[in-house]
């Protein structure tokens, strides 16, 4: 299983526009037997409550049955249970808890992704990735703002980022590498399976549930194509001073030499951003004069 990954990703790295037509079948007893051994049995249950010794007691049987529903497609994820956590600003973030065996599942689904997706993500991106992480971000901006000709800064974030994400965007984006209509029914039956909150049932029309196996990665890929490969093929070439994308999920800093390319990048990605059903957090978002050249910028101008 670990050969066949290998060898997608090489593929994925080495061409320019790799489609994956037949990777479905990957998902078969051996890869979600090695998926149920990486999973983390003290995790929080779904809704089902089972738990990882649980489904462990009749692995083989269990699993058997699994690959046999995800053949025939009569495999139906379950909600996701709706959890909050408390976050640092006094505020509460929604996480989702998928049943233990739809976490078996997820795990797959997110090892084929990220043998397609990890050679293809830009070096600029930094989260939910492997060997990398914030501390590796912020290190890149400071070299870069310390080093470079940097004197204007776009700091943004997006709001309620994994809750937005739209469905019909998120399968184009995957259908441009991803064309086995297997897999993708599967990601499409994650994206819709709703969400369980105090016993009602909601559907999910929009996002994907943080918390899942699945979305950090499917969160990534809408980033790929929104935002980071945007910022090179389109931004980049249309400036004329220097200019850096760094990027952690739904935050990322964005640096320009000037002024009035980073307004026009600022107004820009706001139009960007709602064109996928995105929004900018406006009390987290701002344009800063800030680097090396700031203070004598600013005292040239008399300010």
């Amino acid at each position: 299983m670990e050969t066949k990954l290998v060898r997608i990703a090489e593929i994925s790295a080495t061409s320019k526009h790799p489609i994956f037509t037949s990777v479905y079948h990957l998902i078969n007893e051996d890869m979600l037997k090695q998926c149920h051994k990486e999973l983390d049995g003290n995790k929080a249950v779904g809704i089902d409550k089972v738990t990882k010794d649980e489904y462990g007691k009749n692995l083989d049987r269990n699993i058997k049955e699994l690959v046999q529903r995800l053949k025939n497609k009569s495999f139906k994820p379950l909600p996701s249970l709706r959890v909050y956590i408390p976050k640092g600003n006094g505020k509460k973030r929604p996480l989702g808890i998928a049943s233990y065996e739809d976490k078996i599942v997820q795990m797959a689904v997110k090892k084929i992704l990220g043998a397609i997706y990890e050679p293809r993500f830009l070096n600029c991106m930094y989260g939910f990735r492997p060997n990398r992480g914030c501390h590796e971000a912020i290190k890149e901006v400071y070299q870069r703002i310390s080093y470079g000709k940097i004197s204007y800064i776009v700091d943004a974030d997006i709001k309620g980022f994994f809750d937005h994400i739209d469905h019909d965007w998120m399968m184009k984006f995957l259908e441009w590498n991803i064309q086995d209509k297997n897999l993708l029914w599967l990601i499409r039956k994650y994206l819709k399976a709703g969400i369980m909150e105090q016993g009602k049932f909601e559907p999910t029309e929009e996002g994907s549930a943080q918390g899942s196996a699945m979305s950090p990665m499917l969160a990534n890929i809408y980033m790929h194509h929104v935002l980071t490969l945007w910022f090179k093929l389109v931004v980049q070439r249309e400036m004329q001073g220097e200019c850096f994308l760094v990027n952690f999920a739904d935050d990322f800093v964005a640096g320009f030499q000037y002024k009035s390319e980073a307004e026009r990048y600022y107004k820009e990605l706001k139009e960007r951003m709602e064109k996928f059903g995105l929004e900018l957090e406006s009390s987290k978002s701002r344009l800063i004069e800030f680097g090396r050249f700031a203070e004598q910028n600013r005292r040239a101008r008399g300010e």
